[in-house]
């Protein structure tokens, strides 16, 4: 084996992600299931985390993956030049600074004391708070960096740039990556675990029935507003004499469970809470209506054709949500008008019985759920 060879068959992937009460899971979930598909690929991945209130640093040491924790600590003095600093902290006004709990050069540094003693060929961002300053700098300890994105709001030096949203354009980071980045963009490279696209067809050929009989709510891993409980709410505007059940999923970091369940029982129809839940692809399989956060979790609604109902519960989710109305994959409630507006919207399935049908094929239309292969085997030919 030459050199090259030998280089690949030991090459390491750093994932730098964070999960809070503030930031939710979907970065750090998206992130693992990554790690997954390099895992099988024969890469060993770690992570580095900072541990935040409401990490999810456990979860992520329970599917197998090394954590190296950055401690929420003081400023401390800076391993680079003023002037060096200085330069790049004219580039950085990052609209989501506050997520990381301390400066970006502090994330630097404790970042790249993590790489003094780990030796990582690859290192993977996905972070709304850091951009090309904290990347330029990083690579000091690696030979690639990927950047996972939604925003499209910040420059990047990246050799490879994923972006999944739908009704995103490879114009859209013209300026903000350089000519050499390789850009991922759209639904087609959604991260989704491989359970989704197994169960695809199954969930296909069962909305040959379409009729509500089953809703599924689910506002992802932390909720902390707490618009589950708004949602329910929202639904006493159906006629009560409507037949279907109820099943609501909240992630590991809700804040807001006896609420939810305080509601729920005032509810005429049979309501099932569950909590950080590991069969979701099953849930949605079953489901035949979703109501949910137009977050990363409407590419698997896509996957498995389930019609839905999305909320945009962050400014990041508004072109997800706006794409999916547009292509007829999704209705979008208001979120100001939740529970004035969601019944109409539901009771316009039981009087329209083919949308469902309709919904579901062109959701279905939008990503086969193979993505994660595809991402995973572009990063191999770094």
């Amino acid at each position: 084996m030459g050199l090259r060879g030998l280089i690949s068959a030991v090459m390491k992937v750093a994932f730098r992600v964070d999960s809070s009460a503030e930031i939710g899971s979907g970065h750090v979930m998206r992130c693992l299931t990554l790690a997954d598909a390099l895992r099988r690929r024969g890469r060993e991945c770690v992570f580095i985390c900072r541990t935040l209130v409401g990490n999810l640093i456990e979860l992520i040491r329970s599917k197998g993956f090394m954590v190296y924790p950055l401690r929420n600590t003081a400023r401390h003095t800076s391993l680079h030049a003023p002037s060096e600093l200085s330069l790049l902290s004219k580039e950085t006004n990052t609209a989501h600074a506050s997520w990381l709990g301390c400066s970006w050069e502090q994330d630097l540094d404790d970042t790249l004391s993590i790489l003094e003693h780990v030796e990582v060929d690859t290192v993977v961002v996905d972070s709304y708070a850091l951009d090309k300053s904290w990347e330029v700098l990083i690579r000091q300890r690696c030979n690639f960096v990927v950047v996972i994105d939604d925003l499209a709001d910040r420059s990047h030096d990246c050799d490879l740039l994923l972006d999944q949203n739908y009704s995103r354009e490879k114009a859209d980071y013209d300026l903000l990556v350089n000519d050499t980045c390789s850009r991922l963009i759209g639904p087609k490279f959604a991260l989704l675990r491989e359970e989704f696209p197994l169960m695809r067809p199954i969930s296909l050929r069962r909305r040959a029935d379409a009729r509500i009989k089953t809703i599924l709510i689910s506002m992802g891993g932390g909720d902390k507003d707490n618009v589950t409980s708004r949602v329910l709410q929202g639904l006493r505007s159906c006629d009560p004499n409507l037949d279907f059940e109820i099943k609501v999923v909240l992630g590991a970091l809700a804040l807001n469970i006896e609420s939810v369940k305080r509601v729920a029982s005032s509810l005429p129809w049979s309501v099932s809470i569950l909590v950080n839940v590991t069969n979701m692809a099953e849930l949605m399989m079953e489901s035949d209506l979703a109501i949910g956060a137009a977050g990363g979790t409407s590419w698997e609604r896509c996957c498995l054709g389930l019609p839905a109902i999305t909320l945009v519960l962050a400014e990041n989710q508004r072109l997800i949500s706006e794409g999916l109305s547009g292509k007829g994959a999704a209705f979008t409630c208001d979120l100001n008008n939740l529970e004035l507006n969601l019944g109409s919207l539901i009771n316009r399935f039981f009087t329209d019985p083919d949308l469902l049908k309709t919904m579901s094929r062109k959701a279905a239309g939008i990503t086969k759920g193979d993505g994660v292969n595809r991402v995973a085997d572009e990063i191999m030919c770094l």
